[in-house]
């Protein structure tokens, strides 16, 4: 036998082997009590050293893969030095800070009536309310200055707004082509209790959601008549009298009937500001104030949607709706879609967290009403109940359980999206329904800032990850602008 056998067999005889194991001449055997105090001290022996060299295989592959993704500065030093000696070279932070957040901070609520001292800026610390649990809902009196205010309606003004919604909006019909639905199906996704017929609710809950425009229960009786849909003139639509009708039936006697702008879903005037780097100095505190208030990394703040700002004149008004629609499998998050590589039609936009920000106090109406906040049950069914229509801001804004005033600074912001339970984007907050009441009297100013993130985190990753090298690229060429034409110019800012 050779030596190194022998130590081998020395090293695995262990207290429980010894009893197993052939017996050796007096002479060879070593010179132990029967306590077994030798065998166990060399087991405790063994045992260190072994816990002692699978530390140091560990701490080795540590080394390894910590320094794997350093690059060498010079191929002539061994990498040790390397690390010693040379500074990391800087890399972009959005990446890799997004891909290490494990999980979104959710404020909490507390209960309503709760107020809470958040710091926003130096020298300054401003009272924080809840204003509702369902949904989450807060309020931020001073959350801007009258300057800031102003600065952002002179910008908006500058920049032009827009009509916020077109009066009849195209393109349904090559939809319903592409998805190649039939009248059966139709029906089916219309009959929300499935009762075989189509009730007045059914059908304006489908019309405004299709067509923008905003029919009451009396327009769309009128419709009925001037369509010759109803039959038997029972208010119900059956199956057969809905064959009867085409995909665009509504719309091509809206557009010979005229429509009018009260008529329209949402009735006001936009423009969206940029808030980015060589943005005036106010648009971006803003930017910087709303990451501080929401606890968000600043990369989800950043790569979010511009501020929008919005001008209601008198008259001026926005159905009850939510910013943020149910993400199936059907459907893709419009700022994640291209990342996503998907091709299904429908969109909707994924705005985990909405800021509102009251620009000026509004004469008379303008609140943002919360038709069901903090109701004990949601119902869909119920919101259009006897010709009362709580989703009407025209009508029935005094019957919302929440109405929020406008004055000039305040900021409200909600979550549209529940938690996951894991740190992550959740199912739609049904609750976070609202609108804007219509206004009475003066004009109303708005701004709204929307932070978007795909209840997918797979999805938004691979969204962050293709901007962030988009990023990299530009760098080079955003070091060489002059810092005069980018901040003397109030055009350049916007």
């Amino acid at each position: 036998m050779s030596d190194n056998q022998e130590a081998s067999d020395a090293e695995d005889t262990t207290p429980s082997e010894s009893a197993t194991l052939p017996l050796r001449p007096p002479s060879e055997r070593p010179t132990c009590n029967k306590t077994g105090v030798c065998s166990r001290s060399y087991f405790v022996v063994v045992m260190v050293f072994f816990h002692v060299y699978i530390i140091n295989v560990i701490a080795l592959l540590f080394y390894v893969h910590y320094n794997s993704g350093q690059e060498d500065t010079s191929q002539g030093r061994d990498a040790t030095s390397s690390n010693q000696q040379q500074p990391e070279s800087p890399r972009p932070p959005s990446k890799p800070e997004f891909l290490r957040v494990g999980s979104l901070t959710r404020i909490e609520g507390i209960r309503v009536g709760h107020v809470q001292k958040v710091s926003l800026m130096q020298n300054k610390v401003h009272e924080m309310r809840t204003l509702s649990m369902k949904p989450l809902l807060f309020e931020i009196p001073g959350f801007l200055s009258d300057d800031e205010c102003r600065v952002v309606m002179q910008l908006a003004q500058l920049k032009g707004l827009m009509e916020s919604q077109l009066m009849v909006q195209e393109g349904q019909e090559e939809l319903a082509k592409e998805l190649n639905l039939s009248p059966e199906e139709i029906f089916n996704l219309l009959d929300i209790n499935q009762d075989g017929q189509l009730q007045l609710h059914e059908i304006l809950t489908h019309s405004r959601v299709r067509d923008g425009i905003w029919l009451t229960p009396e327009n769309l009786r009128e419709i009925y008549t001037g369509l010759k849909a109803d039959k038997d003139g029972d208010g119900l639509l059956s199956l057969e009298e809905f064959r009867l009708l085409s995909n665009d039936a509504f719309q091509r006697f809206l557009l010979q009937r005229g429509v009018k702008r009260s008529q329209l879903v949402r009735n006001s005037r936009h423009t969206w500001l940029y808030q980015g780097k060589g943005a005036h100095q106010v648009l971006q505190d803003i930017k910087t104030r709303v990451t501080r208030l929401t606890r968000l990394p600043p990369s989800l703040v950043d790569l979010s949607e511009p501020l929008q700002v919005v001008r209601y004149e008198q008259g001026g008004h926005y159905h009850a709706h939510h910013d943020s629609g149910p993400v199936y499998p059907e459907t893709a998050c419009t700022h994640t879609r291209l990342a996503a590589n998907t091709s299904t039609p429908f969109e909707t936009s994924c705005r985990y967290i909405t800021v509102l920000f009251y620009l000026n106090s509004v004469e008379g109406g303008g609140e943002t009403a919360f038709p069901v906040a903090d109701n004990r049950t949601y119902d869909e069914v119920s919101l259009i109940q006897n010709d009362v229509d709580l989703l009407d801001t025209r009508r029935n804004c005094d019957k919302s359980n929440l109405r929020v005033k406008p004055s000039k600074g305040t900021a409200v912001f909600w979550y549209n999206y529940l938690s996951d339970g894991k740190g992550w984007v959740g199912e739609q907050d049904e609750y976070a329904l609202h609108g804007g009441c219509m206004v009475t009297k003066g004009t109303k100013w708005v701004a709204n800032k929307w932070i978007n993130i795909d209840p997918d985190y797979q999805r938004q990753a691979r969204y962050q990850q293709l901007v962030s090298q988009q990023s990299e690229d530009d760098d080079e060429e955003d070091l060489t602008l002059n810092q005069e034409t980018q901040s003397s110019d109030i055009h350049q800012d916007l």
